[in-house]
């Protein structure tokens, strides 16, 4: 399947012309043939607009979802995007996945939140892996600081994952999370990571880009530079399959051991 990620920090404040930048790249994506298009952590509405989270968060199900899913099913693919989800009185970090037919697949909720600004405004998710099936791979969801956890991946790695999604807003100075981490992800659980960030100053973060799909075998597939992108890469079930038969981590595993990790 090819995967597009979209680089970009959107129009912070503006839903409607986020939804804009959507509709732009969904088009591009369809028209290279990508079945997936990811945006970047809270792309919907911005990321550092203060008070604006809480004033633009929505339901899973609310405007805004009904607008990403009529762009997929216009353009014939697949959305997965960032935006502030709204519960009750409670808002989490959420990121969505909709499939080419506009259906809503899944719904995840940052469960690691990142400094004083995440906690100030969010409350933490409690469910760790969420799963969808799409175009013959099982797709997974984290959200930036989430997959920094080791246990996280690993947690997809065995309830069977085959692309890990995650929208991120990785900031300065910690790009080598981006650069290093993430093709390490990937080769010690077996998977594919896309991993999706904002680029360029927002507020007082300035975001590093660096965007990247890695693959089970620790190769980026794709990367962006540091400035609004849109990168494809192929997800290739068949590659997945050898590498996973190549690389006996996961089999090797000793679970015996591992008891006061928890």
């Amino acid at each position: 399947m090819r995967t597009a990620l979209l680089q970009s920090s959107g129009r912070p404040g503006s839903v409607v012309e986020n939804l804009k930048v959507l509709d732009e790249a969904a088009g591009r994506a369809a028209a290279a043939g990508a079945g997936l298009l990811i945006t970047p952590e809270m792309f919907l509405t911005g990321y550092a607009i203060g008070d604006g989270i809480a004033r633009l968060a929505e339901p899973a199900d609310g405007d805004s979802a009904d607008a990403v899913a009529e762009i997929a099913s216009r353009h014939g693919l697949a959305l997965a995007y960032g935006y502030p989800e709204r519960d009750g009185e409670t808002v989490y970090n959420s990121a969505q996945l909709i499939s080419a037919d506009g259906t809503r697949q899944a719904n995840y909720r940052k469960t690691h939140l990142f400094g004083c600004f995440e906690r100030d405004h969010f409350a933490p998710g409690e469910r760790q892996v969420v799963q969808a099936e799409l175009n013959g791979l099982r797709v997974g969801i984290l959200i930036c600081y989430d997959v920094e956890f080791p246990e996280n991946v690993r947690a997809h790695a065995l309830a069977g994952t085959d692309l890990l999604v995650v929208p991120t807003a990785q900031m300065h100075p910690f790009q080598f999370v981006a650069e290093s981490m993430i093709p390490v992800r990937a080769f010690e659980n077996q998977m594919y990571v896309a991993y999706v960030n904002r680029a360029g100053r927002e507020g007082e973060f300035e975001f590093v880009g660096l965007s990247a799909l890695a693959g089970p075998d620790g190769v980026a597939r794709a990367r962006a530079g540091r400035g609004e992108e849109l990168v494809f890469a192929d997800t290739d079930p068949a590659f997945l399959a050898a590498a996973r038969e190549a690389n006996p981590y996961l089999q090797d595993r000793r679970p015996g051991l591992y008891g006061s990790l928890v």
